[in-house]
Order: C-alpha cells, then sequence, then structure tokens
C-alpha cells in the first residue's frame, strides 16, 4: 500500500485515492465589479417656459421705464415725487427678496427693511448737500436695528448666518435704490440715470427675449437661461447707453458706451445669479417660493445693483 521510503507525514499529507479536495470559494466576490449607482444619476433639465420669460421680460421694460420717466419729473423743488416712485419700487423689493429667501423672522427683516427704505429717502432728498453719507447712516442703522430684531427670537439665533444675510442684503437694495434719488440733486445726475438705466433695462429686456426664442447654450441644466441672452442683452445695453450717448449733453458715444456696459454686465449677471440661488434652494430640498416673488427677484435685483453703478459713474466722470 505504501511505499517503502515514504514517510509518516508524507503518507499523511497525500490525499487518499477517490477523494477529490473541495474547491475553496474565492475571497472576493466572482464577476464584474460593481458600480457606483452615483455615477448613472443625472440632474433634472429645468425647462425654459417661454411665455414666463416673456413676462420677466415685459416687467422688466416697466420697471426701467418706470424709474428713467420718474427722473424727469425730479426739479429742484420737486424731488419727492420721485421720491415716492422709489419707494413703491423699494417696496416691491423687499416684498419679493423677503419672501423669496425666506429668512428667519421674516416680519422683522421686511418691517426694518420698509424703515430704511423711508429713511434712506427722507436722507436723499432733505439735506443741503446732496452725499452719501447719510444714506450710509441709514444703511448701518438699519443693519443693526434687523439683527438686533432677530436676535431676540430663538429661531434666528440657530440660523444667525443666513439672518444677517438677509438683512444686509435688504438693507442694501433699498439704500442702492435712494441712490437714483441723490443723483437727480446732482449736475447731470438725472442724463446719468437715463444712460444706466436704460441700459440696464434694455439688457434685460433682450436677454430675457432671447431666453424665450433661443435659450442655447444652457448655462447649467438647472437654470433655465442660456448665455446667448445674456451675452447678447449686455451688447444690447451697451448700444443702447452710446445711442443716448450721442444726443445727451456732457456724455460722448465713447463713454456712454462704457458706462452703459458696467451698467448693463452688472443687471444681467445679478439677474443670473438670483436663478443660480434658486436653483441652489431647490437642490437643497427648501420648499419653492411663491411664483410672482421668485421671477420678479431677477429684474429687482438687476436694477438695485445698476443704481448704485449709475451714482459711482457720475460722481466719477461728470463732477
Amino acid at each position: 500500500m505504501f511505499a517503502p521510503d515514504e514517510t509518516r507525514q508524507e503518507r499523511r499529507s497525500r490525499p487518499r485515492e477517490g477523494r477529490v479536495p473541495p474547491a475553496r470559494e474565492p475571497l472576493g466576490p466572482a464577476g464584474p465589479e460593481i458600480e457606483d449607482e452615483d455615477d448613472d444619476f443625472e440632474l433634472p433639465v429645468a425647462p425654459v417656459r417661454r411665455l414666463l420669460s416673456l413676462f420677466i421680460a415685459g416687467f422688466s421694460a416697466m420697471l426701467g421705464v418706470g424709474l428713467i420717466f420718474g427722473a424727469q419729473t425730479a426739479g429742484p423743488n420737486a424731488r419727492t415725487s420721485y421720491a415716492v416712485v422709489v419707494f413703491g419700487v423699494q417696496v416691491l423689493f423687499v416684498l419679493v427678496w423677503t419672501m423669496a429667501m425666506r429668512p428667519p423672522s421674516v416680519k422683522i427683516v421686511a418691517g426694518v427693511g420698509l424703515l430704511t427704505a423711508v429713511a434712506a429717502d427722507v436722507a436723499a432728498v432733505y439735506p443741503t448737500q446732496a452725499g452719501m453719507g447719510p444714506l450710509a447712516i441709514a444703511a448701518v442703522i438699519g443693519f443693526v436695528a434687523g439683527f438686533l430684531g432677530q436676535m431676540v427670537t430663538g429661531r434666528a439665533r440657530m440660523r444667525v448666518t443666513e439672518s444677517l444675510g438677509a438683512t444686509l442684503l435688504i438693507v442694501i437694495g433699498v439704500v442702492a435704490f435712494a441712490t437714483l434719488i441723490v443723483l437727480t440733486r446732482m449736475p447731470q445726475g438725472t442724463q446719468a440715470i437715463v444712460v444706466c438705466l436704460s441700459a440696464a433695462g434694455v439688457a434685460l429686456f433682450v436677454a430675457r427675449l432671447l431666453d424665450m426664442v433661443a435659450p442655447v447654450p444652457r448655462i447649467a441644466a438647472q437654470v433655465p437661461r442660456g448665455s446667448l441672452g445674456v451675452v447678447v442683452g449686455a451688447m444690447a445695453g451697451t448700444v443702447t447707453a452710446t445711442l443716448w450717448g450721442s444726443y445727451l449733453v456732457g456724455f460722448s458715444p465713447k463713454e456712454a458706451a462704457f458706462i452703459g456696459l458696467a451698467a448693463a454686465g452688472a443687471a444681467v449677471l445679478a439677474d443670473l445669479a438670483v436663478g443660480f440661488a434658486e436653483a441652489g434652494r431647490e437642490l437643497a430640498g427648501d420648499a419653492p417660493t411663491m411664483w410672482l416673488a421668485r421671477h420678479m427677484q431677477g429684474p429687482l435685483g438687476g436694477f438695485a445693483l445698476a443704481a448704485p453703478v449709475a451714482y459711482a459713474i457720475a460722481a466719477v466722470f461728470l463732477t
């Protein structure tokens, strides 16, 4: 049975006849590797609603026309009428942006924003010498009052960063619109309003119209905007300002082109930033805001940013 020279250890290690050693299972899982499910996940593409783009374009045009023609009624002793027009836009800005951002203690933020708007308008109309000093004081007081008011509530203390951001945006926005009143008190300030706000209004109007016709190429899947509209809108606003520079006293076409480019670029970029912010809130799982407020937010933000641009340009180039 065994070889005479086979040792006991070798006999134990030798398998018996007819006995098949069991196959060992592989340590790792057999078959192809399991692919990560996240690789196949795609974010949904936001649809482009053409009638909505047309509505926003029309709202942008009406807002620009109101602010521009209101400035024409402001004389040396009749700036209160334009302050009333600006205050109406400020009220709309406060309501729309507070509903869109939904900060802690919404009523406190909205109330402080409206009181800051009144204080900024008064500070723009009644001081003997026009300037940004009184507006800056109104902005600081409004921000501090809004912050302290929100800290009273426990919910605001838990979301202090969001509270500060919302209060700051609302206060800066209403004060920015008040700079238009100060501009009417400066030499050639009304002309600066016409050039800058015309450029901003045309840029927003054309950008939204092109989003209705050809929203390509898409900037992001979640933002229903096209790069073509943003670029062509800024160019159209610049051309509009250049045309005004050929007719208005104190401007040359070259100067008006640079001024219009700054105002139009600021307006369309602010409008685009609002779209990205809204998409970010939706991706984070936040409940959608009120339909009307969500889509009026962009044009209001665009004009709020174009107003201080007009003031800065008038202060630097026209004085």
